[in-house]
């Protein structure tokens, strides 16, 4: 623990105001220093932020002291799960330090903890560009990296014979008139830009993780082009959500298991209620080995496809 005690420098024009000032900063100092020795962080951090409040100057000098009994005071408000209190106290930090690399970088390993993934790394960026050197932080954002982008994104994203067949499904279904358009678990939102690349009037997309889909579309200029919910598209509700239903829906959460992201449950909800009704078309499936629109399906038939549309044309897709 940091144990040097910054005197209180005399306040400026020197007169009684002043002279009180300094006499309270200095015992607020020492009662600060006498809480740390008792292992009482709490107080001791409030201490501090009078200090701190009442002498700006003081900032450099008891920098070390102040960081180390906020991460203790923080680690006991997090064994008490008090969470709010916890990030009060780091926003509080950050207005008297917003530029200390290794508050923010504490402030993303709780928030991480605590499962706010896509803030914490916001915390860890800010301290790799306020400090390159600061190893802790790059570990720390790199490893939140691997969270928030899966691995088997950048596999698809290469995968140029599928990107083209579902590019090529998505503009015959466009240039037929499917001008709304839903994309449901967008990921990075590949199928959203195929759409509105296609001549899409309106393209809605639904994704629960949405850091790559956001880098995706800032990367690709169309963040102001697509609506991202970030939500269920079992959640969607028209026209509370959606001003109407689409008329075309696209989706690719299909696992290796084929059912494992409850592809059937979606295209269930999405076919009785985000789907314009078909009139007499039959529903046109994509992709499988060989599928096609047929007016011979039932209406209450599931897809087992995860593109579909209310158009009667033919999309073909060989061998995805």
């Amino acid at each position: 623990m940091p144990n040097s005690r910054p005197r209180p420098r005399r306040g400026a024009g020197g007169g009684a105001g002043a002279a009180g000032r300094d006499r309270l900063v200095a015992r607020s100092l020492q009662s600060a220093e006498h809480c740390l020795g008792a292992q009482d962080v709490g107080t001791a951090y409030a201490h501090y932020l009078l200090v701190l409040s009442l002498a700006p100057e003081l900032k450099d000098d008891v920098k070390e002291t102040f960081q180390y009994t906020l991460f203790k005071w923080a680690e006991e408000l997090d064994a008490l799960s008090r969470v709010q209190d916890l990030l009060g106290c780091y926003e509080q930090a950050l207005e008297l330090f917003p530029d200390d690399e290794v508050i923010c970088n504490s402030m993303g390993e709780h928030l991480f903890r605590m499962g706010f993934r896509d803030v914490a790394a916001g915390y860890f960026h800010k301290a790799v560009k306020l400090n390159p050197d600061f190893s802790d932080a790059k570990e720390n954002f790199y490893r939140v990296a691997n969270w928030l982008v899966e691995r088997w994104h950048f596999i698809m994203l290469n995968d140029t014979k599928r990107n083209r067949i579902y590019n090529a499904a998505i503009q015959k279904a466009v240039s037929l008139g499917s001008k709304s358009v839903l994309d449901i678990g967008a990921g990075t939102g590949i199928l959203s830009m195929f759409a509105k690349k296609a001549g899409a009037h309106s393209v809605y997309a639904c994704e629960l993780s949405k850091t790559m889909y956001e880098l995706a579309l800032t990367a690709n200029k169309m963040e102001a082009e697509i609506n991202l919910l970030h939500m269920k598209s079992l959640d969607i509700e028209i026209p509370k959500h959606i001003p109407e239903r689409v008329s075309l829906v696209v989706t690719e959460t299909v696992d290796a298991g084929v059912f494992g992201e409850g592809i059937v449950e979606s295209l269930i909800h999405a076919w009785e209620h985000l789907l314009l009704q078909p009139k007499g078309q039959g529903l046109c499936r994509v992709p499988s080995h060989s599928s096609s629109c047929s007016t011979e399906e039932r209406e209450d038939s599931i897809p087992s496809s995860s593109t579909h549309t209310t158009q009667s044309d033919t999309l073909l897709l060989q061998e995805l």
